[in-house]
C-alpha cells in the first residue's frame, strides 16, 4: 500500500518541542514503514523524519504565520495544499491520503473527485469549531474520518459521525523505548500550552490552597519562554493573542517562582525527566480533550495522571490504577496529595500496553484496509 501523509505546513516533523499532530505522524511513519507501506511525507523542507518521498512547498515551518492577520496569513495552508495535489498526479499509484490538515484538509479531500483515492482524515482537534463545515460534510462515498477517541467522535455532528471508521488512540514513542529510572519529587507537573482549556490558571490556584509545588511548562501562544514573552510586550498585536490575556490576566498573578513556577516550553530529555520526576502530571481541562497526547505521555514516563474527567480522559485512565479522576474542580487539589498512592509501574505497564506506535500504526492499518474496503 502507498499511502500520502499530510502532516500541513505549520511544523517540521519531528518538531523541535511543542507540536502535538507533527509528534504523531513522526511516530506513526516508522511503524507503518515497518508494516510495509510506502508514505509519502507532505510537510515543509526542515523535516526530519525518512520517508520513501517528500512533499514541500516551505523550507520551513510556518507556524508563526498563525499570529498574522488573516489576508496575510490565508495562502499558507493553500499553497500547502496545491503541492499535496500535484504530488498526488505525480505519484500515480497512491492508494490512499491520510490528511492532518483541519478543515483545508478535509475540504481538499471532498473537492478531488471520483478519481483520486480515497481520503482518511484524522480529527486532532474540538469538533465544534466548523459548525458549516462538519455539519453538512459529504465525502462522496470515498472520503472518511476517524477520531482520537471515542469520547471525541460522539460529540461530532451527525455529518461527521456518518463518515467515521472508527478512533485511533494517540501513541508515544516513550512508551516502546526503555523506561527512565529517576526518583519522584514532590512536585506537580501540568504539560501543554498556555491555555484557558488547559486550566493552569486552576492548578496554580489549588497548589496555594493546597501546599504543593507546581511545575507550568509549555509556551504562550507562540512564546517559548519568558524572554520571548517579554520581548512581545511592546508588540500590541502580540497582546491581543487570547493566550498571553489568559496568561497575564488569570495565570501569571498565581507563579510566584516558589510554588508556581512557568519554566516555558521544555523538549526532548528535559522534559522527560520533568515528567518523569513529578509526583503527578495534572489535567485540570476546562474543555473536552479530545486527544491527550500529554496523557499517554505522562503514563509512558511513570507518572499518574491527576484530572478532570472530561474528553478522553476516562477512556486512557483506569481511575484508582493508573491515575486519578474526578468531575470537580477543587477535589483536583486533594486528590494530587493521593497521588502516591498510584503505582509508577502500573502507568508504565500501561503505556506499553496500549500506546506505543505500533499499537497505533496497527489501528490505522486495519482502518485504511476498511476504506479501501468500502470504496
Amino acid at each position: 500500500m502507498k499511502v500520502l501523509m499530510n502532516a500541513g505546513p505549520w511544523l517540521p516533523v519531528p518538531p523541535p518541542g511543542y507540536g502535538g499532530i507533527e509528534n504523531i505522524v513522526a511516530a506513526l511513519v516508522p511503524e507503518l514503514r515497518r508494516l510495509g507501506v510506502t508514505v509519502v511525507l507532505a510537510s515543509v523542507g526542515e523535516s526530519t523524519l525518512e520517508a520513501d518521498a517528500h512533499v514541500a512547498v516551505f523550507d520551513r515551518g510556518q507556524f508563526p504565520a498563525i499570529q498574522r492577520p488573516y489576508n496575510q496569513a490565508v495562502g499558507v495552508v493553500q499553497a500547502h495544499q496545491h503541492a499535496v495535489v500535484r504530488a498526488l498526479r505525480e505519484h500515480g499509484d497512491v492508494d490512499l491520503i491520510h490528511d492532518h490538515v483541519e478543515a483545508a484538509g478535509l475540504v481538499t479531500l471532498a473537492t478531488l473527485g471520483g478519481d483520486a483515492p480515497p481520503g482518511l482524515q484524522t480529527l486532532h482537534w474540538d469538533l465544534h469549531k466548523h459548525p458549516e463545515l462538519y455539519g453538512s460534510f459529504d465525502g462522496g462515498g470515498r472520503v472518511f474520518v476517524n477520531g482520537v477517541s471515542a469520547a471525541q467522535l460522539a460529540r461530532a455532528p451527525q455529518a461527521l459521525r456518518d463518515h467515521a471508521v472508527g478512533h485511533v488512540h494517540l501513541a508515544t514513542p516513550l512508551a516502546a523505548e526503555p523506561p527512565i529510572e529517576v526518583n519522584k519529587g514532590s512536585y506537580a507537573v501540568v504539560l501543554g500550552r498556555i491555555n484557558p482549556g488547559k486550566g493552569q490558571d486552576l492548578a496554580a490556584r489549588l497548589a496555594h490552597e493546597h501546599g504543593f509545588d507546581l511545575v507550568l511548562a509549555g509556551p504562550v501562544g507562540p512564546y517559548r519562554n519568558a524572554s520571548e514573552l517579554a520581548a512581545a510586550e511592546s508588540d500590541p498585536a502580540a497582546q491581543l493573542n487570547p493566550d498571553v490575556i489568559f496568561w497575564r490576566e488569570k495565570v501569571a498573578p498565581h507563579v510566584d517562582g516558589v510554588r508556581v513556577r512557568w519554566i516555558g516550553t521544555v523538549t526532548g530529555r528535559d522534559r522527560d525527566l520533568l515528567v518523569a520526576g513529578a509526583r503527578a502530571a495534572l489535567f485540570p481541562l476546562r474543555w473536552e480533550e479530545p486527544g491527550g497526547t500529554a496523557v499517554v505521555e505522562s503514563l509512558a514516563l511513570g507518572t499518574p495522571v491527576v484530572g478532570i474527567a472530561r474528553g478522553c480522559l476516562p477512556e486512557l485512565i483506569e481511575d484508582g490504577v493508573t491515575g486519578l479522576l474526578t468531575d470537580s474542580e477543587e477535589a483536583l487539589g486533594e486528590l494530587t496529595g493521593k497521588a502516591v498512592t498510584i503505582d509508577s509501574r502500573a502507568c508504565r505497564a500501561e503505556a506499553e500496553r496500549r500506546f506505543t506506535p505500533a499499537v497505533m500504526a496497527e489501528g490505522y492499518l486495519s482502518l485504511y484496509e476498511q476504506i479501501r474496503n468500502r470504496s
